[in-house]
């Protein structure tokens, strides 16, 4: 079975840490380029997918990582990735994305064999010839899948070591801030909007609003459902937004929160009162989160449904006058905010390495400063 295939590859992965499986120092700088890739998370599942799929029945060609290539030897390579990849490494909190490698740009809708004259247009172009390469060294029987199998595994483990060190390095040295003055809502709200403007924080606003409803839910008596993840659409979830609300004793009334990196427009309000009648929920409150400016002829839009509706509000904020508002509202409580926003970024497998870093960072350097 390829989970005990998996397993059994962990362990040895495991037990060899300090020393590579594979002898050729080249094809060992080659894996480790992969898997340690910032830039792109999606080359580490290729390897890890394909080459479960050529230990579990060693007659296929890696190289052919889908069945409408239509030979014998071909195999699916997404399945492969999403039935046994996405569990492995959430249960291992291994440094991959969340989500199959093979919806990429680079992997979807193709039938053809991955040799290395292959151009995948995918960036780094370098990532994806190594993986080419890689899967070359297979074929040609120089390594076999399982010490591919088994050598990725070992520096994605040695990758997690070293992130969980530099995040344990970066709160112990938040923690000697704590007997300081709390930071005001006005620094707190600087700090997040530090965060917001950073690359890849399109997650972000998500978290803002989930830790406002969880630091403050009983004091408003309402609560936010499981969060989904972050690349799953609604039609897929049955969510009705990014951020679902309930009252804390009444699971079935609802407000739901919608986010967006980009100025929000009449075709966004229309699906969203698609989403509302499809919704098994009684829904009072439909609320968009937008970074952008909020166009005024797009407000009075959203504003018109109230009365259309019968009481079904639909409102459009920005995202930091939200937060404003919540922090001078809850004064009180704007620390464990704070607190919450760091938990929740640290947690969420959405948010990259570098964001995670950053925040820590921010927050050091915003508690070191005199206000």
């Amino acid at each position: 079975m390829p989970t005990k295939k998996l397993a059994n590859a962990f362990r040895a992965a495991s037990t060899a840490l300090n020393e590579a499986v594979i002898k050729d120092s080249e094809v060992v700088a080659s894996i480790e380029f992969v898997c340690r890739n910032p830039q792109n998370r999606a080359g580490v599942r290729v390897l890890l997918a394909c080459a479960l799929a050529k230990v579990n029945n060693p007659d296929i060609d890696i190289r052919k990582p889908y069945t409408e290539i239509g030979t014998k030897d071909c195999y699916s390579g997404r399945t492969y990735d999403e039935k046994y990849i996405t569990h492995f490494i959430n249960e291992h909190e291994l440094p991959c994305n969340p989500t199959t490698a093979f919806l990429t740009l680079a992997l979807r809708n193709r039938n053809i064999v991955l040799t290395t004259e292959v151009d995948l247009v995918g960036r780094p172009q370098k990532l994806y010839q190594q993986v080419l390469r890689l899967f070359d060294e297979v074929h040609h029987n120089r390594v076999s899948a399982w010490e591919l199998l088994v050598e990725t595994i070992r520096w994605l483990i040695i990758v997690r070591e070293e992130r969980r060190q530099r995040i344990k390095s970066l709160l112990a040295n938040l923690n000697s801030f704590d007997e300081n003055l709390p930071l005001s809502a006005d620094r707190i709200l600087k700090l997040i909007e530090q965060h917001l403007s950073c690359k890849g924080s399109s997650r972000l606003p998500v978290l803002i609003v989930a830790a406002a409803y969880r630091t403050a839910s009983e004091q408003i008596g309402e609560k936010i459902l499981p969060l989904k993840s972050h690349n799953a659409a609604d039609e897929q979830t049955g969510a009705l937004g990014d951020v679902e609300v309930t009252l804390i004793n009444n699971d079935n009334i609802i407000t739901g929160y919608e986010m967006k990196m980009k100025t929000v427009t009449v075709e966004d309000i229309n699906r969203a009162w698609q989403k509302i009648l499809n919704s098994s929920h009684h829904v009072h409150h439909y609320v968009f989160i937008t970074t952008e400016e909020i166009p005024k002829k797009v407000q009075e839009y959203a504003e018109s449904f109230y009365e259309k509706t019968n009481g079904i509000e639909i409102a459009i904020l920005d995202c930091l006058g939200f937060l404003t508002h919540f922090l001078h509202l809850f004064y009180r409580i704007r620390t464990q905010f704070l607190d919450e926003y760091q938990k929740l970024v640290l947690e969420d497998t959405a948010v990259n390495q570098p964001l995670k870093e950053t925040f820590l960072a921010l927050r050091q350097t915003a508690e070191s400063e005199p206000e």
